[in-house]
């Protein structure tokens, strides 16, 4: 059974853009089912201000987020089959990009490090939720489709 996902990628030159002296605007938009729009950029640390802008999503700070929030998403699916209650939920996840041997510039690792808030009669030992990371970014559908390390701040990986 095969899903689908798809997004609509949009840029144009502006008027006064020559384009092929280099000097064109990175902005471009994102736009996805249900309608939501997201303004997109280069990082401004690649491609210096004004031709990248600051309030966008870059490609790299996207990664980072699809990553943090398929975790996110696949451990509170395990915690709630456990019957743990999670009240909250906050990463504040980094991507760190280096050279690969080649010495093309990748995303070669993604530190999540979660807050998270459980309540209720049953809450989880620390062995319990280290178990809950491992098993979520086992069956996590982005981190079963990248290269880059993932791993989860104080948690020993297997």
């Amino acid at each position: 059974m095969a899903h689908e996902y798809k997004a609509t990628i949009r840029w144009a030159r502006g008027d006064d853009e020559v384009f092929s002296d280099n000097r064109y605007s990175r902005g471009h938009l994102w736009s996805f089912d249900g309608g939501i729009e997201v303004p997109g950029s280069s990082s401004p640390s690649v491609v210096p201000l004004p031709l990248s802008r600051e309030d966008a999503i870059d490609p790299e700070e996207a990664y980072v987020a699809a990553i943090s929030s398929c975790h996110m998403l696949t451990f509170l699916s395990i915690a709630a089959k456990k019957r743990f209650v999670v009240d909250r939920y906050e990463d504040e996840a980094l991507g760190i990009m280096t050279k690969n041997e080649n010495g093309k510039l990748f995303v070669s690792k993604v530190t999540l490090d979660p807050t998270i808030e459980f309540s209720g009669d049953k809450v989880p030992t620390p062995e319990q939720i280290a178990a809950m990371h491992h098993l979520a970014h086992k069956e996590c559908f982005i981190a079963n489709s990248v290269l880059t390390e993932i791993v989860v701040a104080g948690i020993p990986s297997h």
